[in-house]
């Protein structure tokens, strides 16, 4: 099949190239031990001799030693050979055999392309080929083929033993620490209580933050050092006392054998582009084996569940979507994580400000601020909006709330027995099409096997269906496991009594607040409209509730008087001057802004501010005179005018605070008295006399 005999393969202008020899064992167990195997590559630069390079033309590429032949990623010796090849520089590769070469498909096609295109010949043990030609091509892609069957096939035999095991729960896997085996192999508790304990508290301080990062905060502000387990060296298997990690934490939360639990296939490894195999989480359904108390463990299956989905909402907090809550972190803003804007549907960040020292918070709806640089969809105060969350958990936990869910809880069970019915009919109905499909299949005869193999596959078809009714039915029973027995419907009335002491008292931190709004509220959407706040509250079991809170007024807006005032002020100032006007305010209790007394200056600052005409003002208005102006008007002397007002022969209005007065025009309701131009009147009698003369 190629060699010596077929002429034309080995030209001039191949042999002034030249011979490149591939040496590899998968293992270094192999390159120890199968010493015959390395012989006979080697002994292939014979080979090379034969076909006429000279053995200063011949290179062995012999780095791989120990490296899998499964990709090219890692075998710097096989890149070497493919550059070479690549630049013209190569005239023949040799190899003791494809899977010497590459188990790859991928990596042996290539390098088979490459070799075509720079005349390349590859030789082995069996003969010599020229890639360019049509059937030595289709013979090495073939031999390539059956080597990557043959690497398929080691590993079904490898890897098959451990799937048995493993979907037996009887394959010995690693542990990870706080786990162990015992004499008899099987998976116990560590026997050193330190460890014990110190696991535990992990899982027990997870149950109280909901947060990973805040447990290793509380290990550290504790100063507690948590055990680590050393896997490789000198001292494997030993335990070692060290920091805790957050990364250490999410492996051991996310590691169902805390929960007592066998699970193998949770990662698998799927090839890059790189070449290289990368391990990827598999959903829980596609586990390879998970069998459930299998052995004794730190927290139950159902807490394990539970801490799963924690998790998830953890890290989706942090994704671009924000699309979850987040753990309730410090600090007294209660819907930190349940916010969302009531205009674009965003999760709302929280901001604290100082007010009246203490924090505040604010609820800001800023991602497209951030990401596109324009303003905020939405600001909104959170202490008003914090207050009326707080009044409706209270009254969802009250005694009457709890009646209302009970009611409720009962309607829900009576439903989900209904619906059980139903899917426990379906899965009845799928039996019976199994059954009969299988009646009729045992019924045919064997000879007919047309009609068989038809009635065989419908019989595959209906049983495929009855696992996936049977399957779908199971998780529905799960997800609707709500019954209330009377030991839970007694703990809710309890609650209910003690929640409002254990919510109003001191001694509760901010982040447990948050918590018990958790267990009640689903989310909040945040909508500003004008002079109120609307919040759509979306609680536990879909029920939803409306609130309005009015805005708050802007900072500036809380220094100002109250409006009332300002009317108060407006009506006094048609009677009173400003002085008066202060006096009034403050017989009554009203009081600035600011919390201080009326003043003169005080209402005559309001008065600018509000645009209120004074008291001189208003008289103009009214049409009343100075006493130069109604002197002119009757033709007396100004003087005059102010010792008849000073002796009350006429009717005079105060227009302010100092002596400035003003008198009404005349008219038949108001005569004045006339005296001779330039001769005032000099005292009280003497002015009543010429009054009643004149008049």
């Amino acid at each position: 099949m190629g060699g010596n005999g077929e002429p034309g393969k080995v030209t001039a202008s191949r042999l002034a190239r030249g011979a490149y020899l591939y040496v590899r064992q998968s293992s270094l167990r192999q390159v120890v031990e199968n010493t015959e195997s390395a012989k006979r590559q080697y002994a292939l630069k014979r080979r090379a001799a034969q076909l006429g390079w000279a053995q200063d033309q011949i290179t062995v590429i012999d780095t791989d030693q120990g490296q899998s032949g499964a990709s090219a990623a890692d075998r710097a010796g096989f890149q070497r050979l493919v550059a070479e090849v690549s630049m013209g520089h190569a005239g023949i590769v040799l190899g003791l055999e494809v899977s010497r070469l590459a188990r790859n498909n991928t990596d042996w096609h290539r390098l088979l392309e490459i070799c075509a295109l720079s005349g390349t010949l590859i030789c082995d043990e069996d003969g010599l080929y020229d890639p360019a030609g049509f059937n030595d091509r289709l013979l090495l892609g073939l031999k390539g083929t059956m080597s990557e069957a043959e690497l398929h096939m080691i590993r079904a035999r490898l890897v098959g033993g451990q799937l048995s095991k493993a979907r037996r729960g009887e394959l010995a896997v690693p542990l990870p620490i706080g786990l162990a085996r015992d004499l008899a192999g099987q998976t116990v508790l560590d026997p050193d209580r330190a460890v014990r304990d110190s696991v535990a508290r992990v899982f027990a301080a997870f149950g109280r933050t909901g947060s990973a990062r805040a447990v290793v905060k509380e290990f550290a502000a504790e100063r507690i050092a948590f055990p680590h387990k050393v896997r490789s060296g000198p001292d494997k298997g030993a335990t070692t006392w060290a920091q805790l990690g957050h990364c250490q934490v999410l492996r051991m939360l996310h590691n169902p054998a805390y929960a007592g639990a066998f699970a193998y296939g949770r990662r698998r490894p799927q090839q890059g582009p790189d070449g290289r195999p990368h391990l990827h989480n598999q959903p829980q359904d596609q586990w390879t084996a998970l069998i459930v108390d299998h052995h004794p463990g730190y927290i139950t299956w159902d807490q394990y569940q539970a801490n799963q989905k924690t998790l998830a909402a953890n890290a989706a907090a942090r994704d671009p979507d924000r699309g979850g809550r987040g753990p309730a972190r410090e600090g007294p803003a209660l819907l930190q994580g349940l916010a969302v804007c009531g205009r674009c549907g965003n999760r709302m960040s929280v901001h604290y400000h100082q007010r009246a020292g203490q924090l505040a918070p604010g609820y800001q709806c800023e991602r497209d601020a951030i990401e596109k640089g324009v303003r905020r969809c939405q600001d909104i105060p959170g202490h008003d909006i914090d207050q009326a969350i707080a009044e409706l958990v209270l009254e969802a936990v009250s005694p009457l709330g709890v009646d209302v869910a009970i009611a409720v809880q009962t309607e829900i069970e009576a439903r989900a027995a209904e619906a059980d019915q139903l899917r426990h009919r379906q899965v009845e109905q799928a039996q019976q099409r199994a059954d009969l499909a299988r009646r009729r299949y045992l019924a045919v005869d064997p000879s007919n096997r047309l009609v068989a193999d038809t009635l065989e596959a419908d019989w595959n078809h209906a049983l495929r269906d009855l696992r996936d009714t049977q399957d779908d039915y199971d998780r529905a029973k799960q997800r609707a496991d709500t019954q209330l027995t009377a030991e839970r419907e007694a703990r809710l009335r309890s609650l209910a009594k003690d929640f409002p002491t254990l919510w109003n008292s001191p001694t509760t931190p901010d982040r447990e607040r948050k918590r018990m709004v958790r267990l009640v509220v689903e989310d909040v959407v945040l909508t500003r409209d004008g002079p109120s706040i609307r919040l759509d509250v979306r609680l536990r079991g879909g029920t939803t509730e409306q609130l309005a809170v009015a805005a708050p007024r802007k900072s500036y807006e809380a220094w100002q008087t109250d409006p009332a005032a300002i009317a108060e002020l407006d009506q006094l100032l048609d009677h009173h001057t400003d002085r008066e006007a202060a006096q009034a305010l403050n017989a009554a209790g009203r009081r600035t802004g600011t919390g201080l007394a009326f003043t003169t200056v005080i209402v005559a600052e309001l008065r600018r501010q509000h645009h209120l005409p004074s008291r001189a003002d208003r008289l103009k208005a009214r049409g009343m005179l100075t006493n130069h102006e109604l002197a002119k008007a009757i033709g007396v002397h100004p003087s005059t005018i102010n010792i008849w007002a000073r002796n009350g022969l006429i009717d005079s209005h105060n227009a302010t605070d100092k002596p400035l007065r003003m008198f009404d025009p005349p008219s038949p309701q108001h005569p004045y008295p006339s005296v001779q131009q330039g001769k005032p009147i000099k005292d009280r009698a003497h002015a009543r006399t010429t009054t009643r003369g004149a008049v």
